[in-house]
């Protein structure tokens, strides 16, 4: 048996292709759109990929199954209850897929959405289970969230209940010593208190996830239902195009590079410009009007979060970036990025910009303290709600980054405004889209939340 994990930090997704050496056949299961690792892999161990299984519509990024089946021809399977404008093959629990002596066993694990699956696999068919890929209901460290795409006429309480038996009934159900393997991993919308490691055990979940500890029903609904991340607006977007027919993403797709001229006029007409250079880089100069969504963090699930999919879009990268950057965006459908201005290799703008240059204005801990002593600010807090669970800054407005873009028409602007996160990535990106909309007097807090709190501890 050949079993691939394939993870990106960007998304905390993880991808699996499964092949049997015996027979060279194999499946991919949960796919990205850029599918040239899967093919070369496939042609390096002599597969060839039948199908694509996905394990329920995600929303977090486009599948790849259109371009898997664009490049292989192989069958795309769902779990029974979804609705697709596409052929599918429709995988009933129980249901086993051989690939030789390889067995794939379906089960159904519906919480998340009504047709996620699992994938149990098997060495033989009379085999003991060696791992389960469980998509986004296990998690290494919790359970995927019941809130994000709701089909028919269930409610986030019946998914929350349906993952409570798909989680005790199902999945813990199997022997302790089967890996998980999930779709996603820490950092992901998808939930809660995902872990960093990318594999556990069943026995490992069942002794340490919180969500996988004996409780009753009522417990463990009001358990995954409090506290989860701001959903990105794009999100439903993407779970659209994961049921659709859309165009198939180019592999060997490259922006070209923009003169200076023609980004000045990208400005002036409205672009949404990305600066996808560091916190401290962009403070030090950017374009006025552009948004600050660094390459060094969630790029791609935070640039869905402060541009529309299918919007056009101009990228500022250091050299060397600018593809990748363009790629990761197309990973959640974003594939109208236009091309990019270059900087030098220490990140300096070109001097044919320079009168379009600003500074971003930073806050320290020392100035906020002093800034609300006298009630001179708002202070507006982007984390998510479970964050300030651990603690928040008396008299923050709470608005998740998520949420910014839609929200803004809510903070009070008489006022500067001075926006914080955790560390202070985020609180970059809220402040450049604040100025941006046209609220000028935004500074965000350097060292964010954590930086506030232990000042605190050490006065």
């Amino acid at each position: 048996m050949i079993l691939e994990q394939y993870y990106i930090e960007c998304l905390s997704h993880a991808s699996y292709l499964i092949g049997d050496e015996s027979t060279g056949r194999a499946v991919v299961v949960d796919p990205r759109r850029d599918i040239t690792e899967y093919l070369d892999d496939a042609r390096t161990y002599g597969l060839t990929i039948d199908g694509v299984i996905n394990t329920h519509f995600h929303a977090d990024f486009v599948s790849g199954h259109l371009e898997l089946v664009e490049a292989t021809g192989a069958w795309i399977g769902f779990g029974e209850a979804a609705e697709t404008d596409y052929p599918i093959r429709r995988l009933a629990h129980g249901e086993h897929i051989s690939l030789g002596r390889v067995d794939l066993e379906i089960l159904a694990t519906p919480g998340h959405t009504w047709e996620s699956i699992s994938v149990l696999v098997r060495e033989t068919a009379d085999a003991t289970p060696t791992a389960v890929l469980t998509g986004d209901s296990l998690f290494i460290g919790d359970v995927g969230r019941p809130d994000l795409v709701n089909l028919g006429d269930g409610s986030t309480t019946d998914l929350a209940r349906a993952m409570y038996h798909t989680v005790h009934d199902t999945l813990l159900a199997l022997p302790d010593g089967v890996t998980v393997m999930p779709a996603h991993g820490a950092g992901s919308s998808c939930g809660k208190n995902l872990s960093a490691e990318l594999t556990s055990t069943i026995g490992e979940q069942r002794r340490t996830n919180a969500s996988a500890q004996p409780m009753s029903e009522d417990a463990f609904v009001a358990l995954i239902t409090d506290g989860q991340p701001a959903v990105p607006a794009y999100f439903s977007v993407d779970a659209a195009l994961n049921k659709s027919t859309h165009p198939a993403l180019d592999q060997h797709r490259r922006i070209p590079e923009l003169s200076a001229d023609r980004v000045r006029a990208e400005l002036a007409a409205g672009t949404r410009v990305l600066d996808a250079r560091t916190v401290d880089d962009f403070a030090a100069g950017h374009l006025r009007g552009s948004v600050n969504v660094g390459f060094d963090g969630r790029f791609a699930e935070t640039g869905g979060m402060v541009a529309e999919v299918g919007e056009a879009i101009v990228l500022i990268t250091y050299p060397g970036e600018e593809q990748d950057a363009a790629m990761r965006l197309a990973r959640i459908g974003s594939d109208n990025v236009i091309g990019y201005l270059g900087t030098d290799t220490d990140g300096i703008l070109p001097t044919a910009l320079a009168d379009l240059v600003q500074t971003a204005p930073r806050t320290t801990v020392t100035e906020l303290d002093r800034l609300r002593a006298d009630d001179a600010i708002t202070l507006v807090d982007i984390r998510n709600p479970g964050e300030r669970d651990f603690g928040v800054i008396p008299g923050a407005i709470p608005v998740p980054l998520a949420q910014l873009r839609s929200r803004a028409q809510e903070l009070p602007t008489g006022k500067p405004i001075v926006v914080h996160c955790a560390g202070g990535w985020r609180s970059s990106v809220a402040a450049s889209l604040l100025r941006a909309r046209g609220i000028e007097r935004v500074s965000d807090l350097v060292g964010g939340y954590n930086a506030w709190a232990a000042q605190q501890v050490s006065a």
